[in-house]
């Protein structure tokens, strides 16, 4: 009797084998994510509930809002007028100091609160498919809220003082958008740049400090050295607050134009400007998904 021997299917007839499944990056939620209906009901919300909670619990509430800016404008008042003089020679200097303070105070407190902004929301980055883009944004909105409540009292110090009403205030809120989007753009570049590198925080701080006395608030640009002129038209911030001035306080002074001496000066103030916004949304565009992942 033979043997039975038992058929094997040569290797070309096996049952082919199934491609091992290949892994796929899953991509977070971009800045905007989840549609502009929801990305306006966010921001709302938590701009409106920023604001009311910001003085929740103390003493005065939101009376703090304008108490800060008028402490430290007593305070420059005094040494500005009295030990240097420097406001002796400028029209309605008391109202300037205090309107270049609360408009500088913005842009301090807004992308100062943004650097950490992202990282603070944590939690919530982390669990649901939240657009990034509202945290650092209703940040800014909510400073603005606070700066157009102390510039309803700085209006009625400025008309109290005397200066004139004039038609070029309502030009004002041009300056404030300008101000506005150069701020929201520097907040979407710390807060997402924060993340992944936590120096931003100190870094900005000393910057932040800087501008403040590298922008005319305390001084009319008039008085600038000519060997550091350049210096001073080349920040972003300069020829917004010059027209400020020009239009609200002073209509006798010149304009940002007039006083940077042509607009050929400017150019370095708007290349920077420009650069700087567009590049704050480049990189939060960029960084927004992988938030969750450097947290």
């Amino acid at each position: 009797m033979e043997a039975h021997t038992p058929h094997v299917k040569p290797m070309s007839e096996a049952a082919p084998t199934k491609p091992a499944p290949q892994l796929e990056e899953v991509v977070g939620p971009s800045a905007i994510g989840g549609g502009w209906k929801r990305f306006i009901d966010l921001l709302i919300l938590i701009a409106v509930n920023d604001f009311k909670k910001t003085y929740f619990g103390t003493a005065l509430g939101y009376i703090w809002s304008l108490a800060r800016p008028l402490m430290l404008f007593a305070v420059l008042l005094f040494v500005f007028t009295k030990i240097f003089r420097v406001g002796s020679d400028v029209a309605y200097y008391p109202v300037l100091l205090l309107f270049n303070i609360v408009m500088i105070s913005f842009f301090q407190e807004a992308t100062q609160t943004s650097v950490v902004s992202v990282v603070g929301q944590e939690s919530v980055v982390r669990k649901t498919h939240f657009p990034r883009l509202v945290i650092p944004l209703a940040t800014v909105i909510t400073c603005l809220f606070n700066f157009g409540t102390n510039m309803v009292a700085v209006v009625i110090f400025i008309i109290a003082y005397g200066v004139p009403v004039t038609k070029t205030w309502l030009l004002f809120p041009v300056v404030v958008i300008a101000l506005f989007i150069f701020t929201l753009g520097i907040s979407m570049l710390l807060s997402s740049l924060y993340v992944r590198y936590r120096d931003i925080g100190i870094i900005w701080g000393v910057v932040v400090t800087a501008l403040f006395y590298g922008t005319p608030v305390l001084y009319p640009l008039s008085i600038v050295p000519p060997e550091y002129i350049n210096w001073i038209l080349a920040n972003p911030l300069t020829p917004i607050f010059e027209q400020a001035r020009h239009w609200v306080i002073d209509p006798g002074a010149p304009g940002a134009v007039a006083a940077a001496g042509g607009w050929l000066h400017l150019v370095p103030a708007f290349v920077i400007y420009i650069v700087v916004c567009v590049l704050g949304v480049w990189v939060f565009n960029r960084e927004a998904p992988r938030i969750a992942e450097e947290l």
